[in-house]
């Protein structure tokens, strides 16, 4: 299933999408629920088999998630060309050789936007705005030293990713990268979660990012460092995970940071970003101040 978190008749519904049709059903309940066992996947199913459906475009998408259990859980350096592109430019922020483990960190939830909705840029913040393509796991049951050879079953589903960042405010603070990573309204997250049967190969999604129709991302998911299987199985060692958490597994090479001459996200630049059988995001950067009086 495909299933979102949808707007409408003033409040936030769940809906399941038929992308062959492009409609949507809407349906009892939340996302977060489902998710979280609270409301059984098989109901949702029969449910959505007798809905009434309609347009897709006539409903406003969210976040697919309206409740997070904690910080959003990210991967970084885990796809090599990505890794090699950055070399000289990490001002001794990461590793100097190639890790041999997958390389975790967090950004905040507040950070989470629909998948239509706008990036908030805040030029006085930071100069150096990126965007990162990414596939985003959900975990849909509780786990923690999860083999490798058991991590589908901890899975529910997939989601696009964009993990917007800010490059300066990276190095700024000592290295550490929570900062860079945890702008209010800066990380793109839908449009839908696809759940783990819809995909017929975790390893081949194509993973593309184009600015102003420019293309800047073009990869697949069987050139990750560390594969969906073992980032769970080391980041569940001694560490529960539960469901409804989310975890980002990357970007691959093209970011803005690391070419020549070096390339940022701007106001009223259209970022897009599409993961094949996963969907697409469409976002701009719209200024906004982060100042609060």
């Amino acid at each position: 299933m495909r299933l979102a978190s949808v707007w409408f008749d003033g409040g936030w519904q769940l809906g399941s999408v038929d992308m062959d049709q492009a409609e949507i059903a809407l349906l009892p309940g939340s996302l977060d629920d489902v998710v979280r066992g609270v409301t059984p996947l098989a109901a949702v199913r029969a449910a959505a088999a007798s809905a009434p459906k309609m347009p897709l475009a006539d409903v406003r998408l969210g976040p697919p998630l309206r409740r997070f259990n904690r910080d959003i859980l990210c991967t970084g350096w885990n796809y090599w060309d990505h890794f090699e592109e950055s070399k000289g430019k990490r001002e001794g922020q990461d590793p100097a050789e190639i890790p041999r483990h997958p390389t975790f960190f967090t950004k905040g939830p507040d950070t989470v936007i629909g998948p239509f909705d706008d990036i908030a840029y805040d030029p006085e913040l930071s100069k150096k705005w990126d965007y990162e393509a990414e596939v985003a796991l959900v975990i849909g049951r509780d786990g923690r030293d999860i083999p490798e050879g058991q991590a589908w079953q901890h899975v529910f589903g997939f989601c696009v990713a964009n993990d917007v960042s800010q490059r300066d405010l990276q190095r700024a603070h000592g290295g550490q990268w929570l900062k860079g990573k945890s702008i209010d309204a800066t990380m793109p997250l839908g449009p839908w979660i696809t759940t783990v049967d819809e995909v017929t190969d975790p390893n081949g999604l194509r993973i593309l990012c184009e600015v102003n129709g420019e293309r800047r991302q073009n990869a697949s998911t069987g050139q990750m460092a560390f594969r969906f299987e073992r980032l769970i199985a080391e980041l569940s060692r001694g560490m529960t995970l539960r469901a409804g958490d989310v975890l980002l597994t990357g970007t691959p090479s093209g970011i803005g940071n690391a070419r020549e001459p070096q390339v940022f996200l701007g106001e009223g630049d259209v970022v897009v970003t599409h993961v094949s059988e996963l969907g697409t995001l469409r976002n701009r950067v719209t200024a906004q101040s982060s100042s609060r009086n």
